[in-house]
């Protein structure tokens, strides 16, 4: 292991390698929890869960709707008031 931390030390990588390593990392890592989980499992869950967590997801997304529709805005208006501070830096 000790090896393995002095190979991968900041001294004798660059920032291209860790990065590259960290993101092979992150894309096994859930890939091995996966595989570990490959058990049958029965599903005997009724109309009223489905129904429920349907209900869930309608609420969530009713939620999301709006936020977007803000962040939009707000991105809309920052846009604006640069290109009018642009307009009056090139005058």
């Amino acid at each position: 292991m000790r090896a393995l931390q002095r190979k991968l030390s900041p001294s004798n990588t660059t920032s291209c390698e860790l990065g590259l390593i960290i993101t092979l990392m992150g894309i096994i890592a859930p890939a091995t929890a996966m595989a570990a989980a490959s058990g049958v499992r029965e599903d005997s869950s009724g109309i009223f869960v489905w129904v429920f967590l349907g209900f869930c997801a309608l609420i969530v997304v009713a939620q999301v709707i709006p936020a977007v529709l803000l962040m939009f805005g707000m991105a809309k208006g920052i846009t604006s008031v640069v290109k009018e501070e642009m307009a009056t830096v090139k005058k």
